[in-house]
């Protein structure tokens, strides 16, 4: 059994695989400030829920974009789960060419993302995470990994209007009926999650004409992280939702990268 981890700015995404198939996941706080005791005794107590235990664990991938917390999670697999684990970076065999000036400078999390949304779509693709940050990536009809956009998150757009305007108080993050608000708070949901959705919108609209000189098919939008089904269920141009596509990323490179099992005698 594979255990995934997925190490985001605020949330971590931990998966546990029996073969191809995700048989439970969690969405748990990035704490930044823990030992890999904590963090241990937190996955300990998720795999518990599932019926599991550190012994049923044969092999452990880490994708992180956060450098503490990588060396946390990689430590709390040798000595919780006696395991080496899988370290998700441009430097492994992908299976994937990477178009980017400095390789080493993309997210983990966007390099599962592409391999995962390749493997189970064909290309050309354009996958968006709804994350802290809100991600695009564009792979090629060959597979090959072109680069993409960074855009504030959804939470982090809302966060930020909160913590840079005095008046402006934190908001739930739902979708109003009125477009025009009558109240800060809906002004503010207006403004957050339709500018979300028309940002989304008008950014493929560009990525698909700079690709049009390159790729005569259309691609598919592939819409993955936190805020992926709530945003799916608003526009028209998302042709897939994949929540889980980071931790499928992980299981498909630890796939790749595993020994071919020994021969039977």
């Amino acid at each position: 059994m594979l255990l995934a981890i997925d190490v985001g700015n605020t949330h971590t995404v931990i998966g546990v695989y029996r073969g191809e198939n995700l048989v439970a996941d969690w969405r748990i706080s990035s704490i930044l400030q823990q030992t890999d005791d904590e963090a241990g005794a937190r996955v300990k107590l998720l795999l518990g829920e599932a019926g599991l235990g550190p012994k049923d664990i044969t092999q452990i991938g880490i994708s992180s974009v956060v450098p503490n917390l990588t060396d946390i999670f990689a430590a709390t697999a040798r000595r919780w789960f006696s395991i080496d684990p899988v370290i998700i970076d441009s430097s492994l065999d992908l299976g994937m060419a990477i178009h980017y000036r400095n390789p080493r400078s993309v997210g983990a999390d966007r390099l599962c993302n592409a391999i995962a949304g390749f493997a189970k779509y064909g290309g050309p693709l354009i996958i968006i995470d709804f994350g802290t940050a809100t991600t695009y990536d564009v792979v090629a009809s060959d597979g090959a990994y072109l680069g993409g956009v960074i855009a504030p998150g959804v939470e982090t757009a809302a966060a930020d209007l909160h913590r840079r305007a005095a008046k402006l108080p934190k908001i739930e993050l739902r979708l109003p009926r009125e477009i025009i608000g009558r109240d800060t708070e809906t002004s503010m949901q207006v403004g957050v999650l339709y500018g979300a959705i028309d940002s989304m919108e008008g950014m493929i609209g560009r990525i698909q004409k700079a690709l049009a000189a390159t790729e005569p098919q259309t691609p598919r939008i592939i819409a993955t992280g936190g805020f992926s089904t709530f945003i799916s269920q608003h526009t028209s141009l998302i042709d897939h939702c994949e929540p889980s596509l980071v931790l499928e990323g992980i299981r498909l490179v630890c796939q790749r990268l595993s020994p071919p099992p020994a021969p039977q005698t």
